[in-house]
């Protein structure tokens, strides 16, 4: 038998891992300088009840990214620059935007009293044309006091083939944010989803009711501080009680 190191056959390859190039949104978000506004402990934060996940013991820091600095790359710079040129051209006060990029989209935060006035210019300028509002969304950070409720609007920019956020953020003790019903009719029902699901009231919305819940029903059923399955249910004139009471785990 030789001795050359050469007369040895090389062992089967192993298989591919193309998973990063092909699906680059699974890939964990880069660290960078990020801020806590809460902290979730447990799988689904349930108190008060036997814990049946089996992760009753995790805890885990709520982080949101930090502000991006420019260049931004590609267009986000086109918009960002647009819509500072847009405001100047106008004429109005608008304090500039915190702007966030985290896994490819771009979010602008601004104050709830620069909101219509920037929707209107990021709809009507011809180097923006964001046409379409997608939909209005709401979100309950409990932990970041005197900014609890964030409201997060979607555009589309369909003449340029962009999508871009905008967000903003109000105390609960003060849930007010002007509606862009004015500026895009197809937020009508979606802000009113958020005002029952959320809490947050859109000012000079047209008809500003729940959607689905009854008129009479307390609270509002997405915040994280909303009881998770203790409201006894009416059901042909009897009560269902709620599900933490019907059976113990414990």
């Amino acid at each position: 038998m030789s001795d050359d190191s050469s007369d040895v056959k090389p062992g089967p390859k192993g298989p591919e891992q193309p998973a990063v190039e092909q699906s680059p949104e699974n890939v964990p978000a880069p660290t960078g300088e990020v801020h806590q506004v809460g902290a979730r402990h447990g799988m689904f934060g349930v108190r008060g009840s036997g814990d049946t996940s089996g992760y009753g013991g995790l805890d885990q820091a709520i982080v949101l990214p930090g502000d991006a600095q420019r260049p931004y790359g590609g267009w986000f710079d086109e918009v960002a620059d647009g819509l500072a040129a847009a405001t100047r051209d106008a004429g109005l006060e608008i304090a500039a935007p915190r702007v966030v990029i985290h896994r490819g989209e771009i979010t602008f935060h601004l104050r709830r009293e620069d909101l219509v006035p920037v929707a209107q210019i990021l709809r009507d300028d011809d180097r923006l044309r964001f046409e379409f509002c997608s939909g209005v969304s709401g979100v309950h950070y409990p932990d970041e006091t005197g900014r609890e409720l964030h409201a997060v609007y979607h555009l589309l920019s369909m003449t340029h083939n962009r999508r871009i956020r905008l967000e903003v953020a109000v105390p609960d003790a003060d849930p007010h944010i002007p509606s862009i019903v004015s500026v895009y009719p197809t937020s009508d029902w979606h802000e009113r989803e958020t005002y029952d699901m959320f809490g947050i009231v859109f000012d000079g919305h047209p008809a500003l009711t729940r959607i689905l819940m009854p008129d009479d029903w307390p609270g509002h059923p997405q915040r994280k501080d909303y009881p998770l399955g203790g409201i006894p249910v009416e059901y042909k004139g009897g009560t269902v009680p709620p599900p933490d009471q019907r059976r113990s785990y414990n």
